[in-house]
């Protein structure tokens, strides 16, 4: 009998980051996957459907049957050279479908006829891995302790997150940095995906022994995404330490995040003319979220400066124009609101401090609480 994975390895294909070939259909990928898989279907969503629905009209033995021969001679071919590709790669890998049976099943076989590779399918397919995301997330958010790291905007939360092992990024695993400016270059990734980062990060600090995570202070939405409830309802009782930055600190790093990153992003994903095109459209895009809650006379003289300093930008290469309107947004319109919502959790911060003072407290052995 060929090699098949239960449940008792689950954890270990995700801390380790095991590659993964996905054999569902690219939509079915598209809708949700995990990080080390790849998408090397036995079928493309054509193919699916028409076996579908002869399923549905036909019964099984049909839709088998409609699949062998519409998987067959040089489509078949090809498709196992992209799959011993993969192990060759990845020899210590897996594979799966949805729920771990005909498609994999068939896939295993064809590729130890054609190789003699006896690679591992996952029971319970796709399905089962997630479930087991799912309630992973469950019981490692009630096992561990939380710390909320928390700040007005434009304090670099998140550059200090990422100097401490014990912390989870949930705005790197939403592709998104939490505010109307907060969209990067590239898509969120799916609601799916993004809690499987979650859970996957769960898992991978619990194997490293960590009992106290550190994250930043986020509301229940991340973008476009949301936080998983249980870990959302769990922050939302954690204690918190407050990170304190001179304003002028905080605009400069808003300019480079902002303006100077995209910038330079887009730049590298699209060229030097049509980066800087891109550019100033993401920041009137991102500035127009705010429209309304400016006012109609305050946003139309915020966006002439934004267009200024895109102007500056192309003509002296610098960020300086950029200042003038971030400071305004940090100083005048998220600080009252940042300040009118932490009014309310001031009996949950027990630690304030400068960058160096955040850091060294968080990096304190009790903190982190490794086993």
């Amino acid at each position: 009998m060929l090699k098949t994975l239960t449940s008792d390895d689950f954890a270990r294909l995700f801390v380790n980051d095991v590659p993964m070939i996905d054999l569902r259909a690219p939509v079915e990928f598209a809708q949700g996957s995990f990080p080390s898989a790849s998408s090397l279907p036995l079928m493309s969503d054509d193919e699916r459907a028409a076996v579908g629905t002869c399923y549905k009209q036909d019964g099984q033995e049909a839709a088998i049957t409609l699949g062998h021969k519409l998987v067959s001679g040089e489509i078949k071919e090809a498709r196992l050279h992209a799959w011993n590709a993969f192990i060759e790669q990845h020899p210590e890998g897996v594979l799966y479908c949805f729920r771990g049976g005909l498609r994999s099943r068939t896939t295993q076989q064809w590729i130890y006829e054609n190789s003699a590779v006896d690679y591992p399918r996952v029971d319970g397919g796709y399905k089962a891995l997630r479930r087991f995301l799912l309630d992973s997330t469950e019981r490692l958010v009630d096992k561990m302790n939380f710390v909320v790291l928390s700040g007005r905007s434009g304090t670099g939360k998140t550059r200090l997150l990422k100097q401490i092992p014990h912390s989870i990024d949930l705005e790197g695993l939403a592709n998104h940095r939490g505010s109307a400016f907060g969209p990067t270059t590239t898509p969120q990734p799916s609601q799916i995906n993004f809690e499987n980062g979650v859970a996957i990060a769960l898992l991978k600090a619990e194997a490293a022994g960590y009992t106290t995570l550190i994250v930043e202070d986020e509301s229940r939405n991340v973008g476009s995404l949301h936080v998983p409830v249980v870990l959302n309802l769990k922050m939302n009782q954690s204690p918190m330490v407050m990170l304190e930055v001179p304003d002028e600190d905080r605009v400069g790093i808003t300019v480079q995040e902002y303006a100077e990153d995209i910038h330079l992003e887009y730049c590298r994903q699209f060229g030097e003319y049509q980066g800087l095109q891109k550019l100033e459209k993401h920041l009137i895009d991102s500035l127009t979220k705010l429209h309304k809650r400016l006012g109609g006379v305050r946003f139309s003289r915020m966006l002439q400066m934004m267009k200024g300093a895109t102007k500056q930008l192309a003509l002296q290469r610098n960020y300086d124009g950029f200042a003038p309107v971030f400071g305004e947004l940090l100083l005048d319109y998220y600080d009252p609101m940042y300040d009118y919502q932490i009014s309310d959790k001031q009996e949950r911060i027990y630690f304030r401090g400068s960058r160096d003072e955040v850091l060294a407290h968080l990096l304190e052995p009790a903190i982190a609480g490794r086993d």
